[in-house]
């Protein structure tokens, strides 16, 4: 029987991408999975999104070219910072809204031995509760005539389409510091490369 990885104990610092839907949970349980870590930093996406403080382009339905070639932007800065802190020995926590086959991408960007993922997909209804809470109007460019659960069902629709590598967590139950739990104690197969 092989020892189970511990990220708390591991010599190797580690790029760690999360994603999941918006209101999923990924800044919270993000940033408590880099505190866990020692060193551990943590980059947000939305932090990135933020720099731009003129001439910034949402993400909506249908996008412009300019929102795709700030997002764009916005996930190879992401990947930029995870490798420095990676390269200077410190685990990187990124979390972002990134789907599909850009899952992957995003994993080759950051670089870095080793990468792990982890996928929060918590219930629609879960979070159509956390975004009504939180009231960041996240799911604004994509309701159109439907309501909040048809955005949120649009954005889970994607994260299904993610590959299947990593850990996938359907947190819905669950506080921020239980997930965090869940995840350390399934590490190994967090793991992308090992």
């Amino acid at each position: 029987m092989t020892a189970q990885a511990d990220p708390t104990n591991d010599a190797r610092p580690t790029a760690i991408l999360v994603v999941g839907a918006p209101a999923s949970g990924k800044s919270t349980v993000g940033r408590l999975l880099a505190e866990r870590l020692r060193p551990g930093a943590f980059i947000e996406g939305d932090a990135l999104w933020q720099m731009v403080v003129a001439g910034r382009e949402d993400m909506s339905d249908p996008p412009t070219d300019a929102a795709l070639a700030q997002l764009e932007l916005r996930y190879r800065h992401g990947a930029m910072l995870g490798r420095s802190f990676v390269d200077a020995g410190i685990s990187a926590v990124h979390v972002d809204n990134i789907f599909g086959d850009g899952v992957a991408a995003q994993l080759d960007r950051m670089g870095g031995r080793p990468r792990a993922l982890v996928v929060l997909r918590p219930s629609v209804e879960a979070i159509v509760r956390r975004e009504t809470e939180r009231g960041t109007g996240a799911y604004d460019g994509w309701i159109g005539d439907g309501t909040l659960a048809d955005a949120v069902s649009v954005f889970d629709g994607w994260v299904g389409e993610t590959p299947p590598v990593g850990l996938w967590v359907d947190s819905t139950g669950q506080s921020p510091d239980e997930t965090v739990d869940w995840i350390m104690d399934r590490w190994d197969e967090a793991l992308v490369d090992e």
